[in-house]
């Protein structure tokens, strides 16, 4: 019963069995590579970007470490016995601004697993002119007593002769 084929059957079985091989090598061979390609390529460029967000970050904590390092060398070289109050009181002086102090109020807040404490002064100074006012706090920020102003408020005094009154807190850390 087995019927011999033609030579022209036998080339159109030749190119099916062609075809489905070749389909078989496309699909299982060819396809999987170049998604795996596509694969890698997706993350190559992951952690390309990973790595530069690391690099990033590394040059951030290398110049926040530095920066740290710059604090805590002023912070030994400030005088023994230094407080924020005093300092204040006597750049008050020095700046003629002592007879316009309201008040100075001192407080310390420690903070939990530190070794230093933060000091605080909130002062008020009233009747002065912006140049005074400039001038006070330009020495405070410039200080090399790492004392910082965290917050101001300034306002115009009601007798309208162009000065103001000023209430802000003045920050440092202590040990």
């Amino acid at each position: 019963m087995a019927k011999k084929l033609s030579k022209r059957e036998k080339n159109a079985l030749y190119m099916a069995a062609g075809f489905i091989l070749l389909f078989f090598i496309v699909q299982f061979v060819v396809f999987p590579v170049m998604d795996k390609q596509n694969r890698l390529k997706r993350q190559l460029q992951a952690k390309t970007l990973t790595l530069t967000e690391m690099r990033q970050l590394k040059s951030e904590y290398d110049l926040i470490v530095k920066k740290a390092a710059l604090a805590e060398g002023r912070f030994s070289q400030r005088k023994r016995g230094f407080t924020l109050f005093s300092f204040l009181d006597r750049l008050a002086g020095e700046t003629g601004l002592k007879d316009k102090i309201i008040y100075m109020k001192p407080s310390t807040s420690i903070q939990k697993n530190k070794k230093y404490k933060i000091a605080m002064v909130e002062m008020k100074l009233q009747s002065i002119d912006l140049k005074q006012l400039t001038t006070y706090l330009y020495r405070i920020e410039t200080s090399e007593n790492m004392v910082f102003v965290r917050r101001i408020s300034i306002s115009k005094e009601e007798k309208g002769r162009g000065l103001v009154n000023a209430v802000f807190n003045v920050v440092t850390f202590e040990v």
